[in-house]
């Protein structure tokens, strides 16, 4: 049988068009880094060291948000570290928004909440989701869970679980310096 060898031939030679595709302006939007952050703050309720909050009102601010439960020991074990980002940013820019979502009977009740609160040195904003509605929104699913919002109100970090605390500093403190804050 007689294979036919197919020839590679180059194309006809044709004229360059002149470029159409003009560079973008640099006011052009930038991708947006990460997720836009659900402001469903306004659906929990009672407010605990704070009158009521949404993203909007804190456009501008780097705010951590703090899905926990007083009775979860991971939870517990993480508080240390947010007293102490709170301490030393909330000057500087940083707002943490603490989304009490219980998980057990004993966990819903306000006065024990702000027992609970009082007991840990929790200064910040606290807002009750008793029926998990902010939870929800966030599609969360674990205690304690943080999530990192930018000035601009997109989640640009997102940490499920205890540890990881020298990394989640160093993106508080990178999206402040983003904000325009000066940090000391």
């Amino acid at each position: 049988s007689h294979h036919r060898r197919c020839q590679l031939r180059a194309p006809p030679t044709a004229t360059p068009l002149p470029p159409t595709a003009t560079p973008e302006p640099p006011t052009a939007t930038p991708t947006p880094p990460g997720p836009l952050a659900p402001d469903t703050f306004s659906e929990g309720g009672p407010w605990i060291n704070s009158e009521p909050l949404t993203l909007a009102d804190l456009r501008g601010k780097v705010v951590l948000v703090n899905f926990w439960t007083y009775g979860c020991y991971n939870c517990q074990n993480t508080l240390p570290y947010v007293r102490d980002w709170w301490a030393k940013y909330q000057d500087n820019g940083l707002v943490i928004l603490g989304v009490h979502t219980p998980e057990l009977s004993w966990e819903y009740p306000l006065e024990n909440v702000q027992a609970a609160i009082s007991n840990e040195g929790i200064t910040w904003p606290v807002v009750q989701d008793n029926d998990k509605r902010i939870w929800r929104s966030y599609r969360n699913r674990y205690w304690p869970r943080l999530y990192l919002v930018d000035h601009n109100g997109y989640i640009i970090y997102d940490r499920i679980g205890e540890g990881a605390y020298t990394i989640t500093e160093q993106q508080i403190v990178d999206a402040l310096t983003n904000a325009g804050y000066t940090i000391e």
